[in-house]
């Protein structure tokens, strides 16, 4: 029998209780997908739903009451949720992330609080990057301490999720010169949330700005990130595998698509064919398409199976932290290329008529477009080339 908490929160029992779930949300949110990505309405009912479901406090440890499913579970799950919309698929993303940073980082005592919050149905997204700084890992948000009160005074873009959050996470430096990350209300003074993202792909994720005028951090959400040195893990594996799921599941959509607009299509006169999908070279792109994506799934199960393996052991080395960021690089390869490419074969392949706007079929070429751009693989193919040529082990951060 299902578990549930206040206001009808499931608790998920397993890994297949996940899928379920996802199945659930997916069905929900693609009904509405191609209206709010056009008019840019948010996803309050669907996140909501996310939620309800019970899907937020998935890898939470079952000791403090979650199912803590497998790696592949979780790839599958969010792969299911980005099929069907893959802005609904990426909000939640941050969420996953930070509470296994907090796992990683956090107290027994800050775990419990934060783990108990999400399983009653509370949202948790991160106040981004900050927009004018060099890089994505450069802070000028300040953590400041007055008379033993700590305050928080900064200007957050790419904050997924913030719209619907009840906890921001917001990074900022500590007087001492280190990072910590910090969590407050949404609703605490000082706070304000602004949907200003305009992104021309993953329209409705709510990615904008977040802005914290002396607001007031309580010391014991106040998490220090310098604790990550300590010891080996896998935090930029993990974090960059639900990239990957995020990309294949753009991915299985556009290809979804591209099979049923091929079926409608008209074909070319010279082919000499009844159907479009009878034409030589519509048969000889959906072949490679296929091939493409099958490889982007194979590679990030292989992945997930891979941190899964490294779940069970009581500590990692450097190599096998390694080597899950390789294995999640390489996955993310395929994944960016394949919903690069198979998306934007889709019209090509669909003919003039998958353009018309009732389709909304460029929206997966757009979301892949924009999703892509976080971790260019680029740099990922760098870290392979290093890794296996020279031995060097990738970068130990959130991007890879």
């Amino acid at each position: 029998m299902s578990r549930l908490i206040a206001e009808n929160v499931h608790i998920l029992e397993n890994g297949q209780d996940a899928i379920n779930a996802a199945y659930q949300v997916a069905d929900y949110a693609l009904e509405g997908r191609n209206q709010r990505d056009q008019q840019r309405l948010l996803p309050f009912a669907e996140i909501e739903l996310f939620s309800r479901r019970g899907l937020g406090g998935m890898r939470i440890p079952q000791k403090f009451g979650g199912a803590y499913v497998s790696h592949k579970v979780l790839a599958q799950v969010f792969r299911i949720l980005n099929k069907a919309d893959s802005s609904v698929g990426q909000i939640p993303q941050n969420q996953i992330s930070l509470l296994h940073l907090i796992d990683l980082i956090g107290s027994e005592q800050q775990k419990a609080f934060i783990f108990n919050e999400i399983l009653q149905g509370k949202r948790l997204a991160n106040g981004g990057p900050e927009r004018h700084t060099k890089d994505t890992k450069t802070l000028a948000a300040a953590l400041r301490i007055e008379n033993g009160r700590y305050f928080i005074d900064a200007e957050k873009f790419y904050s997924t999720g913030s719209s619907f959050a009840h906890w921001l996470a917001i990074k900022a430096i500590h007087p001492e010169g280190h990072t910590v990350l910090a969590l407050i209300s949404s609703q605490a003074q000082g706070v304000e949330i602004t949907d200003d993202w305009d992104g021309f792909g993953q329209r409705t994720t709510s990615s904008g700005t977040v802005k914290l005028k002396r607001a007031e951090i309580d010391p014991f959400l106040i998490f220090d990130e310098r604790q990550l040195a300590a010891q080996p893990n896998c935090r930029g594996a993990y974090s960059q595998l639900l990239q990957a799921a995020i990309d294949v599941g753009i991915a299985e959509a556009a290809f979804a698509d591209t099979l049923a607009a091929v079926h409608k299509a008209r074909p070319v006169a010279d082919a000499n064919a009844a159907k479009a999908s009878h034409e030589h070279y519509t048969l000889q792109e959906v072949g490679k398409s296929a091939v493409l994506l099958d490889a982007a799934v194979l590679l990030l199960d292989e992945a997930a199976e891979y941190l899964d393996e490294l779940d069970q052991l009581p500590a990692i080395s450097e190599q096998q932290a390694a080597k899950a960021s390789i294995l999640v690089a390489e996955a993310k390869i395929y994944a960016n290329d394949a919903a690069l490419h198979i998306a934007e074969k889709l019209p090509e392949l669909g003919g003039s008529r998958s353009s018309l706007s009732i389709h909304n079929f460029d929206q997966h070429w757009r979301n892949a477009r924009v999703h892509t751009l976080h971790d260019p693989v680029r740099w990922k193919l760098h870290a392979l080339g290093d890794y296996y040529l020279n031995g060097a082990l990738p970068a130990r951060h959130a991007w890879i």
